[in-house]
């Protein structure tokens, strides 16, 4: 019809353009923009569909039209009124795999963090962890192993450290390592797609092959593999005992290391090292995370840093920021690091994307750790729970975790227990990773209890052992022992009790002792008598576990005292 106006829509190509550019724009953005996001989309998509529909003056349709797109318009307000979640949900199911950002600490105890009881309570503040907890989820029945190596080969493997032969610690001139056919986390997620990097301290043994860059990772940067974080003074106990004349060229250095690379000496570890040795982690993890954004890479980096490990000797900036001494100074200054890899991870713009965990390896250091000639004892608190590095009682095994995945993970606090252990398989989940078939595996799969569709958790029991024994279980809220441990004595009559490291063990007389952990958390009121219906389940769990030996037998346990 000649001089009648052109009444066609937009055409299908031109409105399905728009709709793939409204879908990249909303992926491109941070969590914290999407719902703005999809607020300015309404206005947009509304905008342009009403002039896509607008009809020209001496149109014979017009008021059907606009009668129509009145209509639509009301349709599509309530369509984007309810879609948001939608749209968020979708995009971040569009993003790549999550980054993930494991800080370790080194025997932080239960009560030393703030929102664990500790902090500015104790005269050492926690502001950079306490705000990650708010953020996240924060486990308040977060367990371990009982010292250092055992723990970092449990969280390594996805399985119980007596497995590994790894149940007591590593240390220098004692074969313990890390056995070469063990699949590490670092492996599991290389496999699945990720650049892989540990900073810090590895203390799973110094053979070869069981060296961080010859067990998963790209990149290694810290102190010897089979050492932690007071090796330095083996150089001037040395000299001061008369004992030892070691060279600082022969002494411990600082290490470093590419996948598949012999470890390159770096420079001699020394007590000026150790102060500040945490940010150059920092700085190396900052580094390699910056890389990996710019080559588009899905990353796992493990930082295991060495706050608050004896001697706590804090860098100079650190120096009497507490109120009691060098431990406060050296948690401080933990957390202070702590923030700056949050602060480095929301600069990158990798926050929404970024699954941070903090944790603890154990319980703090006993009394056997307190250091000669300082003014205040070098050693954390276990809050209302008995124990120290080394025991195997609830203040030992029991530290704080905290896990942040912003719009994943809900920030509460759960009660569930959640083994160190749990995290292999979980974060296996997470990245798209596989978890070993052809080995018992005691880490469970927690991601039900991250994203909270089970606050419950799913696991109800966890074993202890000490070199080649057994000595402890937990089911649900009851703990039993196998051995009688109390703290060893030492000085004239036995005067002086050394906790921890220095406990003692002896046979029981055939009945475990049991202890309920909610009711009584210094274990003081053994009730395996009148609750003696708790053995069964407890002694089940050991069944179960003895059960995986038949076809999966352990190797030798560590063992520095029988022959």
């Amino acid at each position: 019809m000649s001089g009648i106006p052109n009444c066609e829509p937009a055409s299908p190509k031109d409105n399905c353009q728009r709709s793939n550019f409204r879908s990249q724009t909303v992926n491109q953005l941070s969590s914290d923009d999407k719902t703005i996001a999809v607020e300015e989309m309404f206005r947009r998509t509304a905008g342009t569909y009403s002039a896509a529909f607008r009809v020209p003056s001496g149109c014979p349709s017009g008021r059907r039209s606009m009668k129509w797109l009145s209509l639509w318009q009301l349709t599509l307000i309530g369509a984007f009124l309810t879609a948001p979640s939608l749209l968020v949900e979708t995009a971040f199911a569009q993003q790549t795999k999550p980054n993930i950002l494991f800080i370790l600490a080194d025997n932080v105890g239960y009560g030393d963090i703030g929102v664990y009881g500790g902090g500015e309570l104790r005269g050492s503040p926690t502001p950079r962890i306490d705000q990650l907890a708010a953020e996240g989820l924060r486990l308040t029945q977060f367990l371990v192993e009982p010292s250092c190596t055992p723990s970092r080969a449990a969280l390594m493997t996805g399985r119980y450290s007596i497995r590994s032969g790894l149940s007591l610690v590593a240390v220098a001139g004692t074969p313990f390592s890390l056995p070469e056919n063990e699949i590490t986390m670092a492996e599991m997620l290389r496999d699945a797609g990720y650049s892989t990097a540990i900073f810090g301290k590895w203390h799973l043994g110094a053979q070869g092959y069981s060296q961080p860059q010859n067990q998963g990772f790209d990149e290694f940067y810290g102190i010897p593999p089979g050492d932690t974080w007071d090796a330095f003074g083996m150089i001037r106990q040395g000299h001061q005992t008369k004992s030892a004349d070691i060279p600082l060229d022969k002494g411990p250095h600082i290490v470093e290391a590419k996948r598949g690379e012999p470890l390159k000496l770096v420079k001699p570890y020394t007590e000026d090292v150790r102060r500040g040795i945490d940010w150059e982690l920092v700085d190396h993890g900052v580094d390699f995370m910056t890389r990996q954004k710019a080559a588009g890479n899905p990353f796992f980096l493990y930082l295991p840093i060495s706050r608050t490990h004896f001697p706590n000797l804090p860098s100079k900036r650190f120096e009497g920021a507490s109120r009691i001494g060098q431990f406060g100074d050296s948690l401080m200054e933990g957390d202070a690091i702590v923030g700056s890899m949050l602060d480095a991870v929301k600069e990158l713009g990798l926050e929404d994307n970024t699954i941070v965990v903090f944790a603890s390896d154990n319980g703090p250091d006993g009394p056997g750790a307190s250091r000669f000639g300082t003014d205040m004892p070098d050693m954390g608190t276990t809050g209302p729970y008995r124990g120290a590095l080394g025991d195997v009682s609830e203040g030992a095994i029991r530290t704080a975790a905290v896990i942040r995945w912003p719009q994943r993970i809900t920030p509460r606090s759960s009660h569930a227990m959640f083994s160190i252990m749990d995290f292999f398989p979980t974060l296996a989940h997470l990245a798209g990773g596989k978890v070993p078939d052809d080995r018992p595996i005691d880490g469970i799969d927690q991601s039900e209890l991250l994203f909270g569709e089970d606050d419950s958790g799913r696991r109800e029991h966890l074993l202890t052992f000490v070199g080649s024994g057994l000595v402890a279980v937990r089911w649900k809220q009851f703990r039993a022992y196998f051995v009688d441990v109390a703290p060893g004595r030492s000085g004239p009559g036995g005067a002086t009790l050394m906790g921890g490291v220095g406990s003692s063990a002896a046979p029981m007389n055939g009945y475990p002792k049991v202890f309920n952990i909610e009711s009584d958390p210094h274990e003081e009121h053994n009730i395996g008598e009148m609750y003696n219906w708790v053995l069964g389940p407890l002694l089940k769990a050991v069944g179960e576990y003895k059960a995986t030996l038949v076809q999966s037998p352990n190797p030798p346990a560590a063992n520095m005292t029988k022959f």
